[in-house]
């Protein structure tokens, strides 16, 4: 580990890219102990835990994935929810506008700038819809426990409407929302791996100690009663953290090899053989996409009905699919099968890659060049896509199942397995491929100890 430690240190670009990375983290982290100014985050918090009672709701899902922000009320509470929604939104506006489609294709550069441009907007909007509910809520709490929000803002009010504290909590959360998308788009461009992947990475690391914590409560180690968890149930826990790491990891390297064979090729006036290679088609193409999105877009509008409050319809949403329900768990599957579909079929070019094979003199045996390559790679691509799509979506919901049946609370569940496991071995496996990208390019063997990461 330390070899390969000096092989990074020694290439500067890596180096300060690296260092680029961590120092923007690091201020994102500082952002989530900044709390709402007129919110007392302390209150806000034994609130919290006592509202959810220890177990897994909504707002302990949106608290996971903003690393403990949200329950502290703090300027980054949103986290990046609002961006990942607002790009959901602009993927399906992508595949269903098509003069947008034409001017990607056109001019790319121009395209995704317009794409990116219309995604920022939107996240403004959104987070100013849900800033303006998450104030709401938080005078909600303060009639349940006063002290939460201080009373000089609430006493400036017009018509009996507390504007000044809607004001500071829209533009503060607002901005906060935004200087996350801003920081992500940094480390994107600058640092190494993906900004947002790694700001929600970095919000779920953040909890494991509270995890580990619960655990010990669970145990109940300082007295001789025994606790609502036993060591058995943490072997089996470990053992599914074990199972689920090893398969996220075969799932997003394992790929189908489909032969190519080249023509006969006049290189000046030597006449070259031709070779056989592969070209290798990704189980799961859209790596770990699918589930940040479908949990994401499950989040969105169960947090704005829960937020209106439960005398109406929407409260009625926010019962049907909390975490850990029967349609909760169905809605989090066929969501994961779509996503997986959705950004594989926006991702993956099978006319650009018959047409390239074509200039080049390969062919897939059996196989004629152009339109019947473009047809087989796409069908190929879409049987392989169901069975990884399928996969993904059994390792995201198999701990909560285990968690049910062994008693175990969801909040450790999900931290030993499922999403947030997913979410940290798909980030890491990103970030490692950059990394050893920019190793090869130095002439280094890679990151990894043995050559290059293996399913490539």
């Amino acid at each position: 580990m330390l070899q390969e430690i000096q092989r990074i240190a020694q290439v500067p670009e890596l180096r300060s890219r690296i260092l680029f990375t961590l120092l923007m983290l690091a201020v994102c982290r500082v952002g989530g102990f900044i709390p709402v100014p007129g919110i007392n985050g302390e209150i806000a918090v034994s609130f919290f835990r006592h509202a959810t009672g220890g177990g897994q709701n909504l707002f302990q899902m949106v608290d996971i994935f903003s690393g403990g922000a949200f329950s502290q009320m703090t300027v980054i509470a949103l986290g990046v929810v609002p961006y990942i929604s607002a790009s959901i939104i602009m993927q399906l506006l992508v595949a269903l506008w098509p003069s947008l489609q034409r001017e990607i294709k056109e001019n790319s550069e121009q395209g995704k700038r317009k794409v990116n441009k219309m995604t920022r907007l939107l996240t403004v909007i959104l987070s100013f819809v849900q800033s303006a509910l998450f104030a709401k809520y938080a005078l909600q709490m303060n009639l349940s426990r006063p002290g939460i929000v201080a009373g000089e803002l609430l006493d400036i009010q017009a018509f009996g409407f507390p504007w000044l504290f809607y004001l500071i909590t829209i533009c503060t959360m607002t901005t906060g929302t935004v200087f996350l998308m801003w920081i992500g788009e940094q480390i994107t461009d600058k640092g190494i791996g993906n900004g947002m992947s790694l700001i929600i990475t970095i919000g779920i690391l953040s909890q494991l100690p509270t995890a580990f914590g619960m655990i010990f409560q669970q145990l109940n180690l300082d007295s001789q009663e025994p606790g609502q968890m036993t060591f058995s149930s943490i072997v089996v826990l470990a053992s599914v953290f074990v199972a689920v790491t090893i398969a996220t990891i075969l799932i997003i390297q394992g790929h189908r090899r489909i032969p190519l064979q080249y023509a006969r090729r006049v290189v000046g006036r030597r006449e070259t053989q031709g070779g056989t290679s592969y070209l290798p088609l990704k189980v799961n193409y859209a790596g770990v996409v699918p589930v940040i999105f479908a949990s994401s877009l499950l989040m969105f509008p169960a947090t704005l009905s829960t937020f209106v409050g439960r005398g109406n319809w929407l409260g009625e949403v926010a019962v049907w699919l909390s975490p850990g329900s029967i349609p909760h768990l169905m809605m989090y599957v066929l969501l994961i099968i779509f996503f997986t579909y959705f950004w594989t079929a926006t991702q993956f070019r099978p006319d650009q890659i018959a047409s390239d094979m074509k200039k080049n003199g390969a062919f897939i045996p059996g196989i004629r060049q152009g339109k019947p390559t473009q047809d087989y790679l796409e069908s190929t691509m879409n049987r392989i896509t169901l069975l990884g799509a399928i996969f993904l979506a059994l390792l995201a919901i198999l701990p909560t199942i285990i968690g049910r049946f062994l008693g175990v609370p969801q909040t450790i569940s999900y931290f030993f397995g499922g999403t947030a496991l997913l979410i940290l071995v798909g980030v890491v496996l990103d970030t490692m491929k950059q990394v050893e990208s920019h190793l090869l390019m130095k002439r280094y063997d890679g990151f990894m100890k043995r050559g290059t990461i293996r399913g490539r």
